[in-house]
């Protein structure tokens, strides 16, 4: 499963407003080769499903993961920050062994 918190699901919120997106849209979630540790985090509002995706629904929002990364992301969490270390969304992944001091990278 992949979690939201509700700091993420507000920021989500606003942004498919802001963007003019409609309900048919969801976060889609990955995971891509790049970045300083190995695995990097991809994230991005989509409207269609491809054969394989894995559908997740928490706090109301709507997530869907490819089969691929689905391994790489089981109990990760979404957040959002907007402290002194900077603003966007974050990745709690229990699977990450190491990560970035971005956050944007991970190895398992």
């Amino acid at each position: 499963m992949i979690k939201v918190s509700e700091t993420a699901r507000q920021e989500f919120t606003k942004l498919l407003g802001q963007e003019g997106r409609g309900p048919q849209h969801f976060v889609r979630v990955g995971v891509k080769g790049g970045g300083c540790s190995g695995l990097s985090y991809d994230l991005a509002f989509d409207d269609t499903m491809r054969e394989g995706d894995k559908v997740f629904e928490d706090n109301g929002v709507k997530v869907v993961v490819d089969k691929k990364s689905l391994l790489y992301l089981l109990g990760t969490t979404l957040d959002f920050s907007s402290g002194l270390n900077g603003k966007g969304f974050q990745f709690v992944n229990p699977n990450a062994s190491r990560t970035c001091g971005c956050g944007e990278s991970f190895s398992i």
